[in-house]
């Protein structure tokens, strides 16, 4: 059995990170996401399961040593939030060029720039469209509850093993400082050096008897071999896009209307369809769980039922295009956020609907 315990979102991870056998976490501390390193150094998971954990003197360097670790077939993560993720970038581009397996937090604050520690959901378009350079997809993971947060360290990482790829959980300031009851999961334990051969064959342990060494690299002068490389990371994505995507649903059945948020956006929106209906409104709630894949699939079904939909976000309007993209002019789709930090409430989004979708 695992462990009952209130924590924040942030040290949910970071607790979630121990118990998942990860062998090594690399950070560099920024507001809202400063808690998930202190958590992991007053841990000392090292005494606990042997996990590395250091503070790089960078994100740069912290991206990079993910990269080495995650080379030698290791669980490797960092964390950082939106600043720190645009710096790690560059990083994240070669983990997909090599494809190596790693998971990377961010628990996005209001911009551009330095902008604010409040919360924010404006990194949406970083995460899945590539905020680094060339043709490469991170899996991206919304958590939208402390437990969320918890569970997707050791989803994040059988996916990245399983489809060697780093993958993103994008959280915000609002899960990672809120605090609710998290059902811990039960420790396991690091992999033995038979086990990451085992697991990982192509890593970089050094030639043997049984072979000969791996090397990784994303670099490639030769065009052709480029191209042919670039195809092949295509096809993998078009299997992750077949079998990793990820929703919930709520309310659908008999709506009208819908709601489709992520993240805290998604519990916000969960309030706002209560409100609705005690108004004789019916909608419902499509809350995407991998932001990529996105669920286009899911979104068009629904834009066959409904009369209209609303993407609610705290940003200028990101996920939104998504949504029009899936739903190719079936329905009005409109956006409603607030950005700089400033969080939507439940009253503000139901007005959003009626004035947007109902009466627009």
């Amino acid at each position: 059995m695992g462990d009952l315990k209130l924590m924040k979102g942030n040290e949910a991870i970071a607790e979630a990170a121990i118990r998942a056998g990860v062998d090594a976490y690399f950070g560099y501390p920024i507001t809202p996401q400063s808690e998930i390193i202190e958590y992991l150094m007053a841990e000392k998971p090292h005494e606990r399961t042997g996990m590395v954990v250091l503070q790089a003197e960078s994100e740069v360097a912290a991206i990079n040593m993910v990269y080495g670790a995650a080379g030698t077939g290791k669980k490797a993560m960092t964390s950082s939030s939106s600043p720190g993720i645009s710096l790690k970038m560059e990083g994240i581009s070669y983990l997909a060029g090599a494809e190596l397996p790693a998971v990377i937090v961010n628990v996005v604050r209001g911009g551009p720039g330095l902008g604010t520690i409040q919360p924010s959901q404006a990194d949406y378009f970083q995460a899945t469209k590539g905020g680094g350079h060339g043709d490469y997809r991170m899996i991206v993971l919304a958590p939208a509850s402390v437990q969320e947060m918890s569970d997707f360290v050791s989803l994040a990482f059988d996916l990245a093993f399983k489809y060697n790829n780093p993958v993103m959980i994008l959280s915000d300031g609002v899960i990672g400082q809120m605090m609710e009851k998290v059902d811990l999961k039960d420790s396991v334990a690091r992999w033995t050096d038979e086990e990451v051969k085992e697991n990982s064959p192509w890593a970089t342990v050094g030639k043997t008897k049984d072979r000969e060494r791996n090397i990784i690299t994303s670099l490639d002068l030769d065009p052709s071999h480029q191209e042919k490389h670039n195809e092949k990371l295509l096809l993998k994505y078009a299997d992750i896009t077949k079998n990793e995507t990820r929703i919930e649903k709520i309310d659908c059945d008999d709506a009208e209307y819908l709601f489709v948020a992520y993240g805290s956006s998604a519990r916000i929106a969960q309030k706002a369809i209560q409100l609705a209906r005690a108004k004789g409104i019916k909608v419902g709630l499509l809350r995407p769980i991998t932001l990529y894949p996105y669920p286009s699939e899911m979104v068009a079904k629904m834009a066959d039922q409904v009369k209209g939909i609303l993407a609610v976000e705290m940003s200028a309007g990101q996920m939104v295009e998504d949504v029009r993209l899936a739903v190719e002019g079936k329905v009005k789709v409109e956006h409603y956020g607030r950005v700089g930090g400033i969080i939507h409430s439940p009253q503000e989004v139901l007005e959003a609907l009626e004035k947007k979708i109902i009466g627009g």
